[in-house]
C-alpha cells in the first residue's frame, strides 16, 4: 500500500524515533537533486549504498582482479553482473562500423558499474576495459534487481534517471558534433579531473593516455596532442611524465562557457 515501515507491538517510543529518523535519512537520500550527468545514477547508488538502505551486503562476493586491457563486459551481451570498483580505473565505450572507439564514461575507485542495462533489462550497449589494474566485486543481476525494486520509492528514481541519462548521452552527442574542438578538449579535461580527481584540485595529475582522452572527446589523436599543446603554452595546463596537470581549473572552465 506504500508504507515504508511498520512496528509491531509493544514497541517504545525509541523505536519509533529510530524508525521515523531512518525514513527521514532515506527520504533525504532520494530527494537530493543529482546533477545532470551520465553518473547521476551511480551517485545515487554509492549514496543508497552508504545510507544502509541499499540491500545488498558486498563482503559476501568474490573479489575479482583485472589486469589493465582486461574487460568486464562487451557490447551486445546480456548483462549477468552489477559491478563494484574496489580499486583502479575502468573506461567504458562504444565502437562504430568502422571499430574506431567512443569513451561512454570512466570510473575510479568506489564506483558500480553495469546498472543502466540490468535496470533497463536489454544487451550491454557499450564495452567495459580495464584502464589500470582493478579489484572488482560481481554482483549477480538478480540480487541487484531485488535489492532496487524492494522500494518503490527508489525503483521510481532510478527510473526518473534513467531517463535524464538518455537525454544526457544525446545532449553530448550534440556537442560532439557542434562544439569546437578547443572547447571539447576543454570540457573533456574537466569531467575527467572531475572523476579521477576526487577533491578536485589545481594542479592534480590526471594519469590517462592521449588516446583515451582523444576517444573521449572524440576527435583523432592528432588533433587533440595539438589542442593540449596549444593549453600548454596558454598555461592551462602542464604535461610531464604521461600525465596532465590542470594548473587553473576556473580558467579552463570559462573556454566552455
Amino acid at each position: 500500500m506504500g508504507a515504508d515501515d511498520y512496528l509491531t507491538k509493544p514497541f517504545d517510543d525509541i523505536e519509533l524515533l529510530n524508525a521515523v529518523r531512518t525514513r527521514l535519512k532515506k527520504y533525504d537520500v532520494l530527494r537530493k537533486l543529482y546533477q545532470p550527468g551520465g553518473n547521476s545514477p551511480n551517485e545515487l547508488l554509492k549514496n543508497l549504498y552508504g545510507s544502509g538502505f541499499l540491500d545488498i551486503t558486498l563482503h559476501k562476493y568474490d573479489v575479482v582482479l583485472f589486469t589493465k586491457k582486461k574487460r568486464l563486459y562487451t557490447e551486445g551481451k546480456t548483462p549477468r553482473y552489477l559491478y563494484y570498483l574496489q580499486k583502479g580505473k575502468i573506461k567504458t565505450y562504444r565502437s562504430n562500423e568502422d571499430e574506431k572507439e567512443y569513451i561512454t564514461n570512466l570510473y575510479t575507485a568506489g564506483d558500480f558499474i553495469g546498472y543502466l542495462s540490468i535496470l533497463e533489462n536489454k544487451l550491454y550497449e557499450e564495452t567495459a576495459e580495464v584502464l589500470e589494474d582493478a579489484e572488482v566485486l560481481q554482483i549477480p543481476s538478480d540480487d541487484f534487481v531485488t535489492a532496487i525494486y524492494n522500494d518503490i520509492n527508489v525503483a521510481s528514481r532510478f527510473i526518473k534517471l534513467i531517463t535524464q541519462n538518455v537525454q544526457d548521452k544525446e545532449q553530448r552527442l550534440m556537442n560532439l558534433a557542434y562544439s569546437s574542438l578547443r572547447k571539447r578538449v576543454a570540457k573533456a579535461l574537466l569531467e575527467i579531473n572531475v572523476k579521477f580527481n576526487k577533491k578536485n584540485t589545481d594542479a592534480a595529475a590526471i594519469k590517462i593516455t592521449r588516446e583515451d582522452i582523444a576517444q573521449y572527446v572524440g576527435t583523432a589523436t592528432e588533433s587533440l596532442i595539438r589542442t593540449l599543446s596549444d593549453f600548454k603554452v596558454e598555461k592551462l595546463i602542464e604535461i610531464a611524465e604521461g600525465k596532465i596537470k590542470i594548473l587553473n581549473v576556473e580558467k579552463l572552465s570559462s573556454l566552455i562557457s
